[in-house]
């Protein structure tokens, strides 16, 4: 489709003007609310934000001020970001499960102005902290239910907001609107923080709109596409799906009631377009997998003959009829996967067995790769190469890739440029400096390599590659990726850095593993519990003999551990993009990394939790270590 001239509509706000001018009644947004879904056009949208952007002048939020929005996946998330750079302010996005403190220190680091808050959750969260926070004068409230007993000035909800607009000329935001440039800042968006709190990447109007121009070119999109917002609002790349991309190609972007209903929403939507998260594809492929457990045994039989013909079409490069009629054409339409023509995956890799599972089912996955500070994705894997599970692609048109101080292998630092890429961190001006190259380059951060066909593949985290004692160099980040390939196992951290062997922290998936004992009749009460069980460990202890004999017997693991508890994000072990927090495990578990190093059979220890309210308790566990006959020799030379 013929894109916008960027350089006339060169803000956020100008494009939406631009869109509700010439198509006013089509649909730019649907929202499902009390099982109804609900569209609203382009007029409908410009309307809102007009009507949020009046309110927002009517407070005295003006041009540089921080507007933070906290919340679940909706319009008005859309709206009120879109209305903050109206106003000439610029846009915060937190995630919705963060903690006080999380949001306390970014409201904080970002000079909030005024924040929108979904509901009472939030807004008691945010009520808890703004004592501490001199700058935040406004909290915006959408669902009014459990409000009446609040008397906090500072609150005010989005009626009451709108009702305030109307004293504010609507010639004065257009006037503000039309001064608006391409040059200003629009998002402050948050950084994964895997080693330290989140840095805010300053992204400008015409630069994210420019990259999203580049995007469309890799990956085309048709007003007449549907797309599904299920990942985090606050992540880039949902910032790239759900707020700047419908503006630039008119894609309809479609917001579930909440996230227990997510995929029947889904279902009835049948988008055609779908990104989700490494860990959602493989979280889909593990429920339908545990569904068949509990299947008859001829419904069994035709999902495993469907699997076998589809896998071997896929390795001919080709599509099995009989395996779309048995299987694939009633699971892709059960999934709500029946008209994607792209699906994307990112942030971490995705086994190849859940590639495979989704290719021959028809869903055309492709993975990419990117950064917050390059706008998000800027690689993608194209459909003409074939399988390929092990790159992320090649380089949109508007951007370089190098590999800095490469090895022997062609394994170095993945160094970047494109011109649309981030103005720097806000209020950090040195650790901007520090990221970038003299010829202004972003070091990612990231180990890869370029394959002769341009491809990046992504191997870990420059820190994160590790060395043992005996000079052996692994990547942890590539082994427990292996790991996860496995049905039944969620999250792990690969240790053994400076240390003589490789050992492995391992947690089950619990929706797959309780169903497997189930059938067996396995009795367990609680997650902890399930994990404790022998028999469980004698799963485990399968999948990770078969990852061992894919690795070198240097890189091979030579103990295991199954953690009672699942890795959590509240209490700072993942960041909120999922990403393990390394620095905080080697603190939090000393005590079981210290037993998988001193020959221990088990190990006990009682650590602090985070509930969701943010209330914290203690558990108390005691776990067995497991040795490994496939690292057996690799432990017996290391001692």
């Amino acid at each position: 489709m013929q894109l916008p001239d960027l350089s006339a509509t060169d803000t956020l706000p100008k494009l939406l003007m631009y869109n509700a001018e010439r198509w006013p009644d089509d649909v730019a947004t649907r929202e499902k609310d009390l099982g109804i879904w609900k569209s609203f056009s382009w007029l409908d949208t410009a309307t809102r934000v007009r009507d949020l952007a009046l309110g927002l002048l009517a407070l005295g939020v003006s041009r540089g001020d921080v507007v933070g929005i906290i919340g679940r996946n909706r319009p008005h998330w859309v709206w009120a970001e879109l209305a903050a750079h109206s106003v000439g302010g610029m846009s915060l996005g937190i995630y919705e499960d963060s903690l006080g403190k999380e949001v306390s220190y970014l409201l904080d680091y970002g000079e909030v102005k005024c924040v929108f808050a979904e509901d009472e959750e939030q807004a008691d969260k945010l009520l808890d902290i703004a004592n501490d926070l001199p700058s935040l004068k406004w909290i915006v409230y959408n669902d009014e239910r459990g409000m009446r007993k609040y008397d906090d000035p500072r609150l005010i909800s989005r009626k009451e907001l709108v009702k305030r607009g109307k004293s504010v000329p609507v010639s004065d935001l257009d006037r503000i609107i039309g001064e608006g440039s391409g040059g200003d800042v629009a998002i402050l968006c948050t950084t994964s923080g895997t080693t330290s709190n989140p840095k805010l990447a300053m992204l400008q109007h015409r630069r994210f709109l420019e990259h999203i121009a580049a995007y469309l070119r890799a990956d085309p999109r048709a007003p007449t596409d549907e797309y599904m917002s299920l990942l985090p609002m606050a992540w880039i790349m949902e910032q790239v799906y759900a707020v700047a991309m419908p503006l630039v190609c008119r894609i309809r972007v479609n917001y579930p009631e909440d996230q227990s209903t997510a995929m029947h929403d889904l279902r009835e939507i049948g988008p055609t377009h779908v990104l989700l998260a490494p860990r959602v594809w493989e979280q889909i492929s593990a429920d339908v997998h545990a569904r068949m457990l509990d299947a008859n045994r001829l419904s069994q039989a035709m999902f495993e003959r469907g699997i076998k013909l589809g896998s071997k079409a896929l390795e001919q490069g080709q599509r099995s009829w009989f395996a779309d009629v048995l299987l694939y054409n009633t699971l892709r339409d059960r999934l709500g996967f029946s008209k994607v023509k792209a699906a994307a995956t990112g942030g971490a890799a995705l086994g190849p067995d859940t590639f495979k599972f989704f290719l021959a089912m028809g869903v055309p996955l492709r993975q990419l790769y990117g950064q917050t500070e390059l706008c998000g994705a800027y690689t993608l894997q194209r459909a003409e190469d074939g399988l390929d599970f092990d790159s992320s692609g090649v380089a949109f048109d508007n951007t370089k890739i190098r590999i800095e101080n490469p090895d022997e292998n062609g394994v170095g630092e993945i160094v970047t440029f494109h011109p649309d890429m981030f103005k720097g961190y806000y209020k950090q001006p040195e650790t901007t400096q520090e990221t970038l190259t003299a010829d202004g380059w972003m070091m990612t951060g990231d180990a890869g390599f370029l394959d002769e066909k341009g491809r990046l593949t992504v191997i870990d985290r420059v820190k994160d590659l590790a060395t043992t004692s005996k000079g052996v160099r692994f990547s942890p980040q590539f082994i427990e990726n292996k790991l996860k390939f496995s049905p039944y196992i969620g999250e792990c951290v690969i240790l053994g850095h400076d240390k003589a062997s490789v050992t492995a922290i391992l947690c089950i998936r619990y929706s797959m593993v309780s169903k497997w004992a189930e059938a067996r009749g396995l009795a367990f009460t609680t997650y902890t519990n399930l994990s404790a069980l022998p028999e469980v460990y004698t799963l485990i202890q399968g999948e990770v003999d078969k990852v061992n004999t894919s690795l070198p017997p240097a890189q091979r693991i030579a103990r295991f551990l199954l953690l009672y508890k699942e890795l959590d994000a509240d209490d700072g072990e993942l960041t909120r993009t999922r990403k393990v927090r390394r620095a905080v495990i080697d603190e939090r578990y000393a005590p079981i990394i210290e037993a998988l190093y001193t020959g221990k059979g088990r190990v006990e220890m009682e650590t602090e939790v985070t509930f969701e309210d943010g209330r914290t308790g203690k558990i108390r566990a005691d776990m067995a270590i497991q040795d490994l006959a496939s690292g057996v020799d690799t432990l017996q030379a290391a001692e």
